[in-house]
């Protein structure tokens, strides 16, 4: 049961940043390098944070050796190779959900934060949680740059996706 629930925010996660990707796509390099005043300042700042930020946990979520990567480092100044970055990452993170249990969701990951480093070990669950709570919280602010530059971005609403498959107990009427 608890596994549907990390099957359904890994969708959702891919889902809502195509929406943000496509937006981003309709707006000039400039604008997308510009500073804003964002925490990762810009709107390709903070898209290279969530691509960066992924590649560390999933490095610890396997128990591989994290990249060597700052919070802010940017891997990619252009859109398009970032966005072929973007993709890469959510088809591994769909197969990393896929590959668990319900039971493997309460093993132990044991990781070394890169702020403030130290040694941190928490079931698989709860760090899944703040996986998928990060990525909505940067796509966040990325939406409201997006409006700030452009006076629209798409809407990620979870219950957009939801009401378009139909799930968890919805149904589209009209």
């Amino acid at each position: 049961m608890l596994k549907a629930r990390y099957v359904g925010m890994a969708a959702y996660n891919r889902w809502a940043n195509e929406r943000i990707y496509a937006a981003a796509a309709e707006v000039s390099l400039e604008d997308l390098r510009r500073d804003c005043g964002a925490f990762f300042k810009s709107v390709l700042g903070t898209l290279n944070h969530l691509v960066v930020t992924d590649r560390l946990w999933l490095a610890r979520f396997n128990g591989d050796v994290a990249p060597p990567y700052t919070l802010d480092h940017i891997l990619f100044d252009e859109l398009e190779p970032l966005r072929k970055a973007r993709i890469a990452e959510d088809d591994r993170i769909v197969a990393f959900v896929d590959r668990q249990s319900e039971s493997s969701l309460f093993e132990p990951v044991t990781y070394r934060t890169v702020t403030n480093p130290m040694t941190i070990s928490q079931p698989l669950a709860p760090a899944l949680d703040h996986f998928f709570n990060h990525q909505t919280h940067h796509r966040g602010q990325v939406h409201a740059l997006l409006t700030r530059l452009t006076g629209a971005a798409p809407s990620v609403d979870l219950i957009l996706l939801q009401r378009e498959l139909g799930s968890d107990g919805l149904t589209a009427t009209r």
